[in-house]
């Protein structure tokens, strides 16, 4: 659904991405992860269509997302950034509605279905007594959640998101994971996420994609891709994993 065609970015003499193939399917999980700065916040403004690589291209569908519209972008790709700033005086209801921008008519005014939409992506992400909040009076792992909420509310098949659960509590990131994994396989999402905590890509994860030095270095599942061998040369250090003893994913050990 949404392909990576040999991606590479290049800023002057330095590489940030090298001939990234990745592909991303409906009905499945696909986490990205690597240690810091290793470019897979980069990765996603260009899965996304909001930055244009050097070389290569993101397609939706068969379609370049650099040829479509920005509005026609947002009906197909949904995405949960780190860096974006939400309008602290804007009502956490009037934020999440938002999700329905690129939906409105000539009039640009929500409908009461559009709201009955926002409603409901607020109920699945916890956030409902949250609604007449002004965004800036909420706290970091709030705010997630807000964002989040806005998202689903763009009613888009395909959702990256960047690193999610950063300031959510255990709770809320078992909440927003175990949502996630129920939208790709119950709903037919496809879902490329962002995540630090190697443990919860293998939990969470259909496909783990490991990114490093600018390469891709492994694609497959959980098991075959957070390995001692993968997992010490990326990061550095002597990683061990062992089979997690109530589910059997990979649990990791640094």
């Amino acid at each position: 659904m949404l392909a990576l065609n040999t991606i590479s970015l290049t800023y002057g003499s330095r590489t940030i991405l090298r001939d990234i193939n990745l592909k991303l399917n409906r009905g499945e999980v696909l986490a990205l992860v690597g240690p810091n700065g290793v470019g897979k916040s980069t990765l996603i403004k260009i899965a996304c269509g909001g930055l244009k690589s050097t070389r290569g291209d993101a397609v939706v569908d068969g379609v370049s997302l650099q040829r479509l519209s920005p509005e026609e972008r947002a009906r197909r790709v949904a995405v949960v950034s780190q860096s974006l700033r939400l309008p602290e005086a804007f009502t956490v209801f009037d934020t999440v509605l938002m999700g329905r921008t690129a939906y409105l008519g000539l009039l640009g005014k929500e409908t009461e279905a559009d709201k009955k939409i926002a409603r409901a992506a607020m109920e699945r992400t916890c956030i409902t007594e949250l609604a007449e909040r002004k965004v800036g009076e909420l706290s970091g792992g709030e705010q997630q959640r807000v964002l989040i909420a806005r998202a689903l509310t763009q009613a888009a098949p395909i959702l990256l998101m960047d690193e999610p659960t950063a300031h959510l509590d255990l709770k809320h990131q078992a909440n927003i994971l175990d949502l996630v994994r129920g939208l790709a396989h119950q709903e037919n999402f496809a879902v490329l996420i962002v995540l630090h905590d190697l443990n919860l890509a293998a939990q969470y994860a259909d496909r783990v994609a490991l990114l490093s030095n600018a390469e891709l270095r492994a694609v497959g599942t959980p098991e075959e891709v957070l390995t001692p061998h993968h997992l010490s040369e990326v990061y550095g250090l002597v990683i061990n994993v062992v089979a997690h003893p109530i589910n059997g994913t990979p649990l990791v050990l640094a």
